[in-house]
């Protein structure tokens, strides 16, 4: 009896240790401390170059094909704010489509589910009636929105009103509507996006805002759960300061060409080292529309082959961008590449160079000389040199 009992014993542990997930690759920071990971966090590795995806399609859901070209690429992705709206109804639908269209073909896929903290888009249920024609008949809605402290006019911008966060009502509201999406579509988490809270509407109330800000973030964290992801847009600024400690990832979004000078780029390098020491993950986001090249020519906004000049331009522009993210990242951090974000901007084009080998970087970037703009560094594969004051860069893979 004794004899069996302990076979079956042994035998358990057996089965307990190959049930268990596999441990998590230590991977080494920069400054040569170990990335403190948490087990629902996606996939990373330096196989190749760490991509994360973001996109969405207003009038459709995606294709078979369409879901395996991205699962192909990157472990981590987000349904954007107003996809499959046309075709199902409700961006929560279209939402909901795509996390079970890609965990079919890849389980462990991480996919956010979109949220705005300030802007009302009305594109799932949830905000369906934030619009001009329906809004007054829900007064309840109209008092979570900003007005104008002198007309008392809804604020808005191209029709889309502002939320008030500085009402406790609307806060709560929030919290449970963008749990309730979470849940419904099965994601694994949230983007939540633009997290000033237009602060620069009420300057008196400036600090009042971002403590707010921050009160309403750290409440979604507890509603979704220690294991969801919340991934805040530039949560790094000043204006989200109060922000950062509730989020598990922050995206560098780069909105415009002077999120994208030598010094705004130097300053990203740092953040990304602290936000990787802090055990928080990172979404380097190049959108090749803020491009000093398309800038300074405007009928590269125009017509119908928009997309088609902006995919000629991703293209040569490449290599400059990918070494921007390459001489910064750190582990769990993600290079995201397109020019807007619609899933015809960029997230079905193939770039090779974005498959290529790369291998662990082999240390902290280089900057040859203090007052200088240019960086080097090495990884396992590949060497990578960039200037970002004349906007040139060399990757060799080895």
């Amino acid at each position: 009896m004794k004899f069996s009992l302990s076979i079956i014993s042994v035998f358990s542990t057996i089965l307990l240790f190959c049930s268990c997930k596999p441990p998590q690759i230590p991977y080494k920071i920069s400054d040569g401390n170990t990335f403190e990971t948490k087990s629902f966090y996606p996939k990373f590795s330096w196989e190749t170059t760490p991509m994360y995806y973001m996109f969405g399609d207003p009038k459709r859901v995606l294709h078979p094909e369409e879901v395996e070209f991205i699962a192909e690429r990157t472990d981590f992705i987000c349904i954007e704010k107003s996809h499959g709206h046309g075709d199902l109804g409700a961006a929560e639908l279209g939402a909901k489509h795509e996390v079970a269209a890609f965990k079919k073909v890849k389980p462990d896929m991480k996919v956010l589910f979109y949220f705005n903290s300030a802007y009302a888009w009305p594109f799932t249920s949830y905000n369906k009636n934030f619009t001009e024609e329906n809004i007054n008949n829900y007064p309840e809605l109209k008092a979570f929105l900003i007005e104008n402290p002198e007309t008392k006019a809804l604020e808005e911008r191209k029709n889309v009103f502002y939320f008030d966060v500085l009402n406790p009502d609307f806060r709560e509201w929030w919290v449970n509507t963008v749990a309730e999406g979470v849940q419904f579509s099965g994601a694994d988490g949230a983007f939540i996006d633009q997290m000033h809270g237009f602060s620069w509407l009420r300057h008196d109330k400036s600090q009042d805002v971002q403590k707010a800000m921050g009160a309403m973030m750290k409440a979604l964290k507890e509603k979704l759960g220690p294991t969801k992801i919340v991934l805040g847009n530039n949560a790094n600024a000043k204006l989200a300061q109060y922000v950062f400690p509730s989020i598990d990832a922050n995206m560098f979004e780069h909105y415009g060409d002077k999120m994208l000078t030598k010094e705004k780029l130097l300053t990203d390098w740092e953040d990304m080292l602290k936000i990787s020491k802090a055990g928080k993950m990172s979404i380097f986001r190049i959108g090749v529309e803020y491009d000093s090249v398309a800038i300074a020519n405007p009928s590269y906004y125009k017509g119908k082959k928009r997309n088609d000049r902006f995919t000629k331009l991703s293209k040569e522009k490449l290599e400059y961008y990918h070494a921007c993210y390459l001489i910064g990242a750190q582990p769990y951090s993600y290079f995201q590449y397109g020019w807007g974000w619609q899933l015809s901007h960029g997230s079905l084009i193939d770039y090779p160079e974005l498959q290529k080998p790369l291998g662990a970087p082999k240390g902290a970037y280089h900057r040859t000389s203090t007052t200088g703009w240019e960086f080097t560094r090495e990884f396992e594969q590949a060497s990578v040199w960039v200037n970002t004051e004349t906007r040139q860069a060399k990757i060799t893979w080895h």
